[in-house]
């Protein structure tokens, strides 16, 4: 999972196009030669999808192998997050509320006025986007769901491999002291019927 870019956007229509407040991103996947292009085509992309975003809108829109998560509120302040397909969008979308707060927090009403690309910086956005590379890391749910997932692949064991090496259930059945001689038979039956089964 893999989030490549970040970006604070502003879209109030009274701009020809919207306006990118700030921009993150991380390209160490790409060559030297290919960084300057690929970090055009995620700040085009950044502003075309804005511009294409309804106020109080989010939005995630697929391109080959990456997601673009969209939200532009209704004052006109906006994020674009560009991740891999295996990202959260749900963790994508929160991190786009707590950035625009903040970045609303820091700069008031002032990047309203704004006419201009990349006037209006956050010195965190950086150790934002590397923080959000993990998505367990910042977002719980996503953690509980890591851990639950563990939590099941260690429970679908198959009950042959908790036996100690070298028994079998059949041996532990015939010494048992829980079943009954006819649940003894009817577990012979049962093993035969499926042995039948998974022939055919």
């Amino acid at each position: 999972m893999k989030v490549l870019s970040i970006a604070v956007l502003k879209w109030k229509k009274d701009t020809p196009e919207p306006i990118v407040l700030c921009q993150e991103c991380e390209l160490s996947q790409f060559s030297y030669f290919q960084k300057t292009a690929v970090k055009q085509m995620l700040t085009f992309i950044s502003r075309t999808l804005i511009q294409r975003t309804n106020f109080s809108e989010r939005q995630s829109v697929s391109h080959e192998e990456y997601m673009c998560h969209c939200y532009l509120r209704q004052d006109g302040l906006g994020a674009v997050v560009v991740t891999d397909k295996e990202y959260p969008a749900r963790v994508a979308f929160n991190l786009e509320s707590r950035l625009l707060d903040e970045f609303d927090a820091k700069y008031m009403a002032r990047w309203k006025n704004a006419k201009e690309d990349n006037q209006f910086p956050m010195t965190t956005l950086a150790k934002t986007l590397q923080d959000y590379q993990d998505p367990a890391k910042c977002d719980k749910i996503t953690q509980i769901n890591s851990q639950l997932d563990e939590t099941k692949d260690v429970l679908n064991k198959t009950i042959d491999s908790v036996l100690e090496r070298g028994t079998k259930l059949d041996d532990l059945v015939g010494k048992s002291n829980d079943l009954s001689d006819q649940s003894k038979m009817f577990y012979k039956q049962a093993k035969k019927m499926n042995s039948c089964c998974s022939i055919m």
